[in-house]
C-alpha cells in the first residue's frame, strides 16, 4: 500500500459522518430516541434536508426508524449499535473543540437600530 494513500474504510467513514448535518444528527441522537420534529427543532435544519440525511444514515446502518402503530402514528429515530459505537469519537471531538475551538464574536449591535 502506498504511504500517501488513505485507507478506503477511513475515507468512507469520514464521508458518511462529515456529510452536511450528518454528524450533528448523530450527536443529537446520542441523547436517545427522538421524533423527527424534535431533531428538526434542536438543529434548526430544514425538514427536507433532515429527511434526506436520516435516510442516508439509515441506509448506512447508523440510524434506525421505528414506526409505532398508534393514532396518530408515532415515528422515532435512534442509533443502531453501529451508530452508538461513534459515541467515543464524538466525546473526543467535544473535548477537542472545548480545548481548541474559539467561537466567533457576535457582531456588535448597531447603536442606531436600538
Amino acid at each position: 500500500m502506498n504511504q500517501t494513500s488513505v485507507c478506503p474504510r477511513f475515507e468512507k467513514g469520514m464521508r458518511i459522518v462529515s456529510k452536511r448535518w450528518a454528524g450533528l444528527i448523530i450527536h443529537q441522537l446520542l441523547k436517545g430516541p427522538q421524533r423527527f420534529c424534535t431533531i428538526e427543532t434542536a438543529l434548526q435544519i430544514s425538514g427536507r434536508l433532515l429527511s434526506e440525511r436520516l435516510k442516508d444514515l439509515e441506509h448506512e446502518g447508523i440510524v434506525k426508524r421505528d414506526v409505532y402503530p398508534e393514532t396518530p402514528v408515532r415515528i422515532e429515530y435512534s442509533l443502531t449499535d453501529k451508530g452508538r459505537a461513534l459515541a467515543p469519537v464524538f466525546r473526543e471531538m467535544e473535548k477537542w473543540t472545548s480545548a481548541w475551538i474559539e467561537l466567533d464574536e457576535e457582531p456588535a449591535a448597531d447603536p442606531l437600530t436600538k
